[in-house]
């Protein structure tokens, strides 16, 4: 974006870890698309994408008309993914202070300039979060004088959030700080995020970690083989109900069977304060074809090959998050401290 203001580079998620891949957005439409396509995954990093979305359709917007071809971008991009709010927030936030009533000039110039704050902004919620968080790795290896294993769901680390991560953000600086950690990463089916993102973040950093299917979580609760468990968040009501990943509710329930601590850490861009129940939170349905086909790397012709798995005809519903109900939460790790999941909780850190 540096030598070309009509354009906003990104990671193209869908090509890693095998293909490093930068992505071109010119306008909102593929800002959008980005988002729905699964480019772009993690809420955080999708509310930064949506507000360079209308950052890119006020600089492409026509000389008549401008604000109202903004708004409109707003919309779709508010529609691209119905669970993560920080997709709306970003783009409510953005919209808020946006003034109308002056030039287009003005609003390309303000929106350049507050997409680049939200991400900024993003980027310092999530350190803090491993500031705070880290805290708890370190009490568990100075209670065991051992590796703290966690155990993580799909990916919540530097590619889901600009940089650093929310989940990962405390073991980044656990093991930046000596402590020694390693960490259980859930294949989490049927994109795999976790195999293929988180696995590659954490390999990057060179902390130690083992990938595993989804359903071995509990067994490996059961062996003594997990200290902790921290998961990030698309949506957090105000009473601490939370919806994340599917599979991070068989993960939370597991914990809490195993007595092993369960902690969500996100920003404040994730918590949908106008919700009181998890029950209000809309859940994605996503396309039959993420369970009927499969991604991955042919060796034999160094190429990405993409196979089916399932019988042709085969009935499918592919929910993308579930529920974990805050009583089985054991904190919120935020960037302004750690809290419990409930409203008292996070009216503590957060006010009215």
């Amino acid at each position: 974006m540096e030598h070309d203001p009509g354009v906003v580079k990104v990671i193209d998620q869908r090509s890693l870890p095998f293909e490093f891949k930068i992505l071109e957005l010119q306008n909102a439409s593929d800002a959008f698309h980005a988002i729905t396509n699964m480019a772009i995954r993690g809420a955080p990093l999708i509310g930064a994408c949506a507000s360079f979305g209308l950052y890119l359709a006020a600089y492409r917007s026509k000389k008549t008309h401008w604000c109202e071809e903004v708004r409109e971008a707003g919309n779709l991009l508010i529609s691209a993914r119905p669970t993560a709010v920080n997709l709306k927030y970003a783009v409510d936030l953005l919209m808020e202070k946006v003034e109308c009533a002056g030039s287009r000039e003005s609003m390309i110039k303000d929106l350049f300039h507050l997409a680049h704050r939200f991400a900024e902004d993003e980027v310092i919620r999530s350190r803090k979060i491993g500031e705070h968080g880290v805290r708890l790795i370190r009490k568990i290896f100075e209670d065991t004088g051992q590796a703290v294993n966690i155990l993580t769901h799909c990916n919540a680390g530097w590619l889901a959030c600009v940089d650093y991560g929310t989940a990962t953000a405390p073991i980044y600086l656990a093991h930046d700080q000596g402590i020694p950690v390693h960490v259980w990463v859930d294949e989490t089916r049927p994109r795999n995020q976790g195999a293929r993102l988180t696995a590659y973040e954490l390999q990057e950093h060179g902390v130690p970690h083992t990938v595993v299917v989804d359903n071995a979580g509990g067994h490996l609760m059961q062996q003594g083989k997990v200290d902790l468990v921290i998961v990030g968040s698309d949506r957090t009501t105000r009473t601490g109900d939370v919806a994340n990943k599917i599979g991070t509710y068989l993960k939370a329930l597991a914990a809490r069977d195993n007595g092993i601590p369960f902690y969500v850490a996100l920003p404040s861009s994730s918590i949908d304060f106008k919700l009181t129940r998890g029950e209000e939170i809309e859940i994605e349905n996503r396309d039959d074809s993420e369970l009927s086909h499969m991604e991955g790397w042919d060796e034999e012709n160094n190429k990405p090959v993409r196979f089916q798995v399932l019988a042709g005809g085969t009935r499918v519903i592919n929910p993308g998050f579930d529920v974990t109900p805050a009583r089985l939460v054991s904190g919120l790790i935020t960037e302004r401290g750690i809290c419990p999941a409930s409203e008292e909780g996070i009216r503590s850190l957060f006010g009215k």
